[in-house]
């Protein structure tokens, strides 16, 4: 089986020559979106692992919100 990488190479390969550039700077951009994504997501469960993270009790807040609105 072939390596992702060279997968990628025969797909963009593939494609028009006016439309490579466009292609793998779209490939960029969504990884950087899952770059950032994935770190959020490890921070997340960093906060979980060290307890910095509550149950959020939904009627409780929705009091408290209406309680404060009314202020």
């Amino acid at each position: 089986m072939k390596p992702t990488s060279q997968k990628a190479i025969e797909a963009l390969d593939l494609l028009p020559e006016d439309m490579r550039e466009p292609a793998v700077a779209y490939l960029i951009e969504q990884a950087e979106k899952f770059r950032v994504l994935q770190s959020a997501v490890a921070g997340g469960l960093e906060d979980v692992r060290t307890g910095k993270v509550t149950e959020w009790n939904i009627k409780e807040f929705l009091a408290t919100a209406h309680a404060a609105s009314k202020k």
